[in-house]
């Protein structure tokens, strides 16, 4: 038999990888999805409410008291100095909101559940300091009930504990 009257063969190109290539981008895609998928199953509930079913139920209450609350005006800023969280409290005018009752409950927003109640003092010109440091540096959401003159505003705010 004779080769003569066949054209040659082109070279092999570097195209010919592409299906293994695609092939493995798509293997990332997926090993990756699948441990973002993992990571956030295992670490968060996915509850916003313990009772969803009642808390729907009486949402025109909650949507009234968020209201009310957002009528007072009062700013809550917080913060975090020597590992012990401190709120400042004002007036819709900006003067220090001073003589308020405050109760907390400090919770890990990540890894494992952590949580710590606690009370502030006033320090004066709206300034309030939590009775105990937190126990370990990272974020904190402190979950706040702020009574004063018969009213009462709940708020989260997130601190940094360094």
């Amino acid at each position: 038999m004779s080769h003569a009257g066949r054209t040659p063969l082109p070279p092999p190109t570097p195209w010919r990888f592409f299906p293994l290539a695609a092939i493995a981008a798509l293997g990332v895609v997926v090993a990756v999805n699948g441990v973002l998928a993992w990571a956030a199953l295992s670490s968060f509930p996915g509850l916003a409410v313990e009772d969803d079913f009642a808390t729907s139920n009486r949402y025109d209450r909650i949507l009234d008291r968020a209201s009310r609350q957002a009528a007072l005006g009062w700013t809550v800023e917080a913060g975090a100095e020597a590992g012990a969280p401190v709120l400042r409290l004002a007036r819709p005018d900006g003067a220090p909101l001073d003589g308020a009752a405050i109760i907390a409950t400090a919770q890990r927003p990540l890894g494992p559940p952590e949580t710590a109640q606690t009370g502030f003092t006033g320090e004066g010109g709206g300034r309030y300091r939590a009775a105990e440091a937190l126990g370990r540096p990272g974020q904190w959401d402190l979950l706040l009930s702020i009574t004063l003159d018969g009213q009462t505003l709940t708020a989260t705010r997130r601190i940094v504990v360094k």
